[in-house]
């Protein structure tokens, strides 16, 4: 591919997210596609998005008395077995002349510390293959875990509604699913409800190592789990975000090379999750107004877990959606009133809309991920000349739609991109920016202005 020369002032060029302000020392022949404008297709998901629908699902799902992963499966009207049936009755419903293909993962976990016999396991899997042959195999996924639980982790007759942790994730990825299928896009994607979260995140756990045994490419995957309530636990309303948990580098006794390079570098705010939650960010406040979506640079909340971890595990990245401060009055709780104060994780403490917002989010991020093309590939930042400019390589991307690639940039200090420049559909690129004062990206455009996540350049002697 062909090289591009791009210079600037340092100044000027940092700060400035508009192409205009860099200057292309040999000129950029192919035109910009415009990345600003909203796409259609994600502005027609988003207004199909339905609170009452969403709330009609989590109504369903407490119906059930509860879900506790040890609970009955025989009933058609209580237990985790007619809970499961219903969903994937209900997805198979609603994707009816679709794509959509609903079905069941399943595996017998043995006894544990948190299972006190063997136990069969089920998610319920809706995939929506990609349509584009060079994207289909690149995935993501979404999922919110249907189970639920009480103060005692292992009483599984007691009631348990569970109607924010998690039937709000799961009635989330359940309407996605539904609204999603009737659209085409480039990747797959898939919709996930999981089992077992409670008794230590199992359901996810054997997807996610089935994942990676069958070599999947799971370009990005987001839980929702605790995503119902916009009131915290002192009666402040918080309507307007949703919080993002986005892990660094691993927390691993022993680095792979890849990780142990990045850290030489000071890229540990460069990780494919941190990469993965600053496209999320984007994507989601461009497309659902006055909502801010708030990373949190960390895996998740202390004392607590969920289902992007052992995603995480597997080397994927992985993103965890939760409401912005939790009343825990709410959670794992006895259904009791002492004092005049309500316990347990009831219907009407769940704010509908707010639930809506976030699946939005979800739907903007997932839409765009899978209509773009896919992060390039061997992007390297040359390292080999004492220069004040930096050269960045890598390879072309395989979708036959690419119309180029932009440089992304920002301070070392900060958290998102700052500056970018197209510089068409080039293999390589100079920018009159020190290699030694930011840290670069790399990003892919398609013809209709869909952009991948940033790649972050690993040092090419």
């Amino acid at each position: 591919m062909p090289h591009t020369r791009v210079s600037s002032s340092l100044l000027a060029t940092l700060l400035a997210v508009a192409a205009g302000s860099a200057t292309a020392a040999t000129p950029v022949t192919d035109k910009a596609p415009d990345i600003t404008r909203q796409q259609p297709q994600i502005k027609k998901i988003l207004a199909e998005i339905s609170p009452k629908r969403i709330e009609g699902y989590v109504a369903k799902l407490v119906s059930f008395g509860t879900r506790h992963t040890m609970s009955e499966t025989e009933s058609d009207t209580r237990g985790i077995g007619a809970a499961r049936r219903w969903i994937k009755a209900e997805m198979e419903r609603c994707g009816a002349g679709t794509n959509l293909q609903v079905a069941f993962d399943s595996h017998i976990a043995p006894v544990s510390a948190r299972i006190s016999r063997p136990t069969e396991i089920v998610n319920v899997v809706a995939t929506l293959p990609g349509s584009q042959e060079a994207s289909k195999d690149r995935i993501y996924v979404t999922s919110g875990h249907y189970d639920s639980r009480v103060s005692d982790v292992m009483n599984y007759t007691a009631d348990a509604p569970g109607a924010n942790d998690d039937a709000s994730g799961t009635a989330a990825v359940m309407e996605l699913a539904c609204v999603m299928s009737k659209y085409k896009f480039d990747a797959t994607l898939v919709f996930m409800t999981v089992a077992a979260e409670e008794q230590g995140l199992l359901g996810a756990r054997h997807w996610a190592t089935q994942a990676r045994e069958k070599k999947l490419n799971i370009a990005g995957m987001f839980t929702n789990d605790i995503i119902g309530s916009s009131r915290a636990d002192n009666g402040k309303v918080d309507n307007k975000q949703v919080r993002l948990f986005a892990q660094s580098i691993p927390a691993t006794k022993e680095m792979s090379d890849a990780i142990r390079t990045l850290v030489q570098t000071g890229g540990e705010n460069d990780s494919i999750s941190r990469q993965l939650a600053r496209h999320t960010k984007e994507q989601g406040e461009r497309y659902q107004k006055d909502f801010k979506v708030s990373v949190i640079q960390r895996h998740d909340r202390y004392l607590r877990g969920g289902d992007h971890m052992p995603f995480l595990e597997q080397g994927y990245a992985a993103l965890r959606f939760t409401e912005p401060a939790e009343d825990f009055s709410h959670q794992h709780q006895d259904l009791r009133t002492e004092n005049g104060k309500v316990y347990g994780d009831l219907i009407e403490f769940n704010d509908y809309d707010y639930i809506a917002k976030v699946t939005r989010v979800n739907a903007a991020a997932l839409a765009s991920l899978a209509l773009a093309p896919g992060a390039p590939q061997g992007v390297k930042l040359r390292t080999d000349k004492l220069t004040n400019d930096s050269t960045l390589v890598w390879q072309a991307n395989p979708e036959p739609d690419v119309a180029g690639y932009r440089v992304v940039w920002r301070e070392t200090t900060a958290a998102n991109w700052q500056g970018a420049k197209w510089v068409g559909n080039v293999g390589e690129a100079t920018i009159d920016l020190s290699k030694d004062n930011v840290f670069f990206g790399v990003q892919a455009v398609d013809k209709d202005g869909n952009v991948s996540p940033a790649s972050y350049p690993m040092p090419q002697r």
